[in-house]
């Protein structure tokens, strides 16, 4: 998550600074600093933010949302082995860690966030 989006999600979410570093339990300095681009958003941060953001996301939706494993089409055999189904959390597929994205589980938050962005259920976040 870059300087930009950070603070494009800060006013989705309709948040002071002072606001959202409680929020996310952080300081006021830190949430200066991503915002300025001094420092980077850790990956721990980024995930709360995408978490919020798709917490606001459900609330203006209707009870029809399409689960990632309808969305990919994914067969029964790597359902049964993915995590976001077996936990029936097919619209926070992209917070759990494990889940079978592109036929494979990834390894850290880093990689997963480079498929993630590009799918269905986690670009409209963004």
């Amino acid at each position: 998550m870059d300087s930009q989006e950070f603070l494009r999600s800060r006013k989705i979410l309709n948040k002071t600074q002072k606001q959202l570093s409680e929020l996310l339990g952080t300081s006021i300095k830190a949430i200066h600093s991503y915002e300025q681009n001094w420092r980077a958003v850790p990956p721990h941060v980024e995930r709360q933010i995408f978490f919020l953001l798709s917490r606001r996301r459900k609330k203006g939706k209707s009870k029809e949302t399409k689960s990632c494993w309808q969305i990919k089409k994914c067969p029964q055999k790597r359902k049964k082995n993915c995590p976001a189904w077996q936990y029936q959390a097919g619209e926070l597929c992209w917070f759990i860690n494990g889940t079978i994205c592109e036929c494979t589980a990834q390894k850290n938050w880093k990689e997963k966030m480079k498929i993630c962005r590009e799918c269905e259920v986690l670009k409209p976040l963004l």
